[in-house]
């Protein structure tokens, strides 16, 4: 049953399952750091965790900026970089450690030889699909979070970052006790942590892109997409490691241009569905215009980033906090509103869960129009205000 709380709607609260597993993919992580910890001194590695600790936040910053049209809840966000870093880390390289041992031990090859194959082959195989896992688990219990393809991007992005992350420890770690060792170290922060920071989310955004293709459909339609962005993934992921590893500088520069132009596209699927849910709120919103919980005044202003960014600012000027959580508020469940109907519109949702949404979603629209601010000068000289 619903909540009286209206905000039930937003589904951002954890839950005790999200909690039991941030405390899993938390012991995790501290697993997979302690391996690291045990190949290295403990000053190493502590310099190693704050170099790739460091580009995270301007990271995670740039992937949430793309998460502004309809933000994703920050529970089912950090979850996902948690998987990243913690499960999927350890249990792709323990099995990565597993198949490069049997490449030593059944093929008469070096090394060197052997990590190249491994890194082409094997390790795209093992790390896709312990990422991937984190974006199999939203669709079969969180379906209703992946309302377009930006969000595969988001939560792909988000598993794709902390896998990258505490990658990078290694890395660097092994950069440092290599025979290089601070050149070795300078030259791997550069070619994981400012050339490629985003490569790791790019592959994995290809499954992403399938899941939430996958939760707008119904029958084979669905298995299909996801073999295909799960078989996108591992290719685009064995590429680049095939490129890098045997390619030299032409092979580097090679698999460069190819995640811009994964990147390209992917930017051009994110502006696409924000045209898509623009539509959405100009299509069905104007009928609730009687209710006096949403003006044409306000479709204007939900329809395009920087003018909903405009009114945060207003209600933050004469709202101050309190002001900016009503818009912040009002926007996220008039945005939800149009989405709902698209969902019940593709027979997604039964009448009973549309009609709970729907009176949650105005009820939060009327408690957010109740604490919007009133400014002390006229409404055509304080910029936005609400009809």
């Amino acid at each position: 049953m619903p909540s009286h709380d209206p905000r039930w709607v937003f589904k951002d609260r954890p839950s005790s399952a999200l909690i039991i597993g941030l405390v899993l993919t938390g012991i995790c992580t501290l697993v997979s750091f302690s391996f690291d910890v045990l190949n290295g001194e403990p000053v190493q590695f502590f310099i190693a965790l704050a170099l790739a600790l460091a580009p995270v936040p301007l990271l995670l910053a740039a992937v949430l900026a793309l998460d502004r049209m309809e933000p994703e809840p920050r529970s089912n966000l950090v979850f996902a970089f948690a998987w990243g870093a913690g499960v999927a880390v350890l249990v792709a390289g323990l099995v990565n450690s597993l198949n490069l041992h049997y490449i030593m031990d059944t093929v008469n090859l070096s090394e060197a030889s052997a990590r190249n194959i491994a890194a082409t082959f094997g390790a795209p195989v093992v790390e896709e699909t312990m990422k991937g896992l984190v974006l199999l688990g939203l669709l079969r219990f969180r379906r209703f979070e992946l309302d377009g393809l930006t969000d595969g991007i988001i939560y792909a992005s988000m598993v794709g970052l902390g896998f990258a992350m505490s990658e990078n420890v290694s890395y660097y770690l092994a950069a440092l006790n290599s025979e290089a060792g601070g050149v070795g170290l300078a030259v791997t922060v550069v070619l994981r942590g400012i050339l490629s920071p985003f490569a790791h989310p790019l592959f994995t955004s290809m499954i992403g892109v399938a899941v939430a293709y996958a939760a707008q459909r119904h029958g084979p339609e669905r298995t299909f997409s996801i073999m295909a962005g799960w078989s996108g993934a591992m290719v685009l992921h064995g590429l680049w490691n095939g490129l890098v590893s045997y390619g030299g500088f032409p092979g580097l520069a090679v698999a460069y241009l190819v995640l811009m132009a994964v990147l390209v596209v992917l930017v051009g699927v994110i502006i696409r569905d924000r045209r898509r849910i623009v539509a959405l709120i100009q299509r069905y919103l104007p009928p609730y215009e009687p209710t006096k919980l949403v003006t044409s005044e306000d479709i204007h202003m939900l329809s395009a980033l920087p003018r909903r960014r405009h009114a945060r600012q207003w209600a933050r000027m004469y709202g101050g906090r309190k002001g900016l959580r009503a818009m912040s508020d009002y926007q996220l469940a008039a945005t939800e509103l149009g989405l709902l109907h698209e969902r019940a519109a593709r027979r997604m949702v039964d009448e009973q869960t549309f009609h709970e949404e729907q009176r949650a979603l105005l009820e939060c629209m009327s408690t957010a129009r109740a604490g919007f601010p009133v400014p002390p000068a006229p409404a055509g000289k304080a910029g936005y205000a609400p009809g």
